[in-house]
């Protein structure tokens, strides 16, 4: 509110151009979910009064300064906007409108148009439900890649193209994940403009489920595993059995050398003679 006060005081203090919009190309821009991205204004005016920014009609908070800290999107430089914690609902597209003091009398516009692409990777088990976050609202439709081809599974004013697609709340769902449905989708605005990316895959815990429903099966890894541990525990059982033996036979013979140096003196047997013939033993 306040920025709208100030930028209302600052238009009625010095006069408007109404010069035309500079810069209606849009500028490409790619990020990954829960990343960050810039949008460059690539101006370096320092009389600039005020940037706003807005995406499907509505004006976003741009944080100006490091009081404000709830926001994910702050101001860089002179102009640039940089996006925070990226969500897939922050694809689309973007204006940026820069107000700058020419000279003394004149209050300059400078506009910038962005197409922010964001990217997405899913890792997802055989049976479960898929649920992409693809914003088929404002979407034109949703294409998939798994083969080097390009198919389109859901179209504005047709929906799904299979059964085993929902479209609800916005979202795509597959009903139940299979191998078939990994591959790349992308959604697309109706001027053939990319969205939203995201790469879909099997994950990796589902190798030994894999391995059962096609009936190969050239070993088990956890029984391995269990049969691998049994064997190193039972070695070492074994070792420390084998040691306990020695002891205790060394400890009997030496017990037995004793108790017959002792026999032999008491029958009036030289002890010489008994060490003598311990020695030779």
């Amino acid at each position: 509110m306040f920025r709208c006060l100030n930028l209302l005081l600052l238009f009625s203090s010095v006069s408007y151009s109404g010069t035309a919009p500079v810069g209606n190309t849009h500028i490409s821009v790619t990020g990954k979910r829960g990343g960050s991205v810039i949008l460059p204004c690539e101006f370096e005016s320092r009389g600039i009064s005020d940037i706003v920014l807005s995406s499907w009609s509505k004006n976003i908070l741009v944080c100006e300064n490091e009081e404000c800290k709830s926001g994910r999107v702050f101001k860089k430089g002179s102009c640039d906007v940089i996006l925070m914690d990226l969500r897939l609902s922050d694809a689309g597209k973007y204006i940026l409108r820069i107000y700058y003091n020419n000279d003394q009398t004149k209050l300059e516009l400078l506009i910038r148009k962005y197409q922010l692409h964001i990217q997405d990777e899913i890792s997802v088990e055989t049976g479960e439900q898929l649920k992409m976050d693809v914003l088929l609202i404002n979407a034109d439709k949703v294409e998939k890649n798994s083969r080097g081809e390009w198919t389109e599974v859901w179209t504005r004013g047709h929906g799904v193209s299979s059964d085993r697609l929902t479209d609800r709340d916005g979202n795509l769902t597959i009903k139940e994940f299979t191998v078939s449905d990994t591959g790349t989708y992308r959604v697309l605005d109706s001027e053939g403009e990319i969205w939203i990316t995201v790469t879909v895959t099997e994950s990796s815990t589902d190798f030994n489920r894999k391995l059962d429903t096609d009936d190969i099966k050239p070993y088990d890894t956890e029984q391995f595993t269990v049969g691998h541990w049994i064997l190193s525990v039972g070695m070492v059982v074994y070792a420390v059995l084998l040691t306990l033996v020695l002891i205790i036979l060394v400890i009997r013979k030496h017990q037995f050398r004793n108790k017959k140096v002792d026999h032999d003196s008491s029958q009036g047997i030289p002890l010489q003679s008994v060490v003598h013939e311990a020695q030779i033993t």
